[in-house]
């Protein structure tokens, strides 16, 4: 028996619906703690940034070449190329049920 195209075709659709994938959504209004609060602009230096929020609760070991640094602080992250802010991203929170 020779299999048609339009069975073949049938057939892939049918098999493709039973994927299936989850999607997660995070309403804009709770992807970050306060958005007033400002974060460490790109380009500020080690001592600007620690002169202005203090020390951070963790620091990770640089990584990669050029060297990428990141700084925890409470509800944010800086990340910095060699002494340098490349960028600052605020931590997700997710409200309580």
């Amino acid at each position: 028996m020779k299999a048609t195209p339009s069975l073949l075709l049938c057939a892939c659709l049918a098999l493709a619906g039973a994927a299936q994938a989850d999607t997660l959504r995070i309403p804009v209004g709770e992807q970050a703690g306060s958005q007033h609060t400002p974060l460490p602009q790109r380009g500020a230096s080690f001592d600007s940034v620690t002169a202005r929020w203090g020390e951070p609760s963790k620091r990770h070991a640089a990584v990669g070449q050029p060297p990428i640094t990141r700084w925890d602080y409470p509800g944010f992250s800086v990340y910095f190329e060699y002494d340098k802010v490349i960028d600052s991203v605020r931590q997700h929170t997710p409200k309580a049920p």
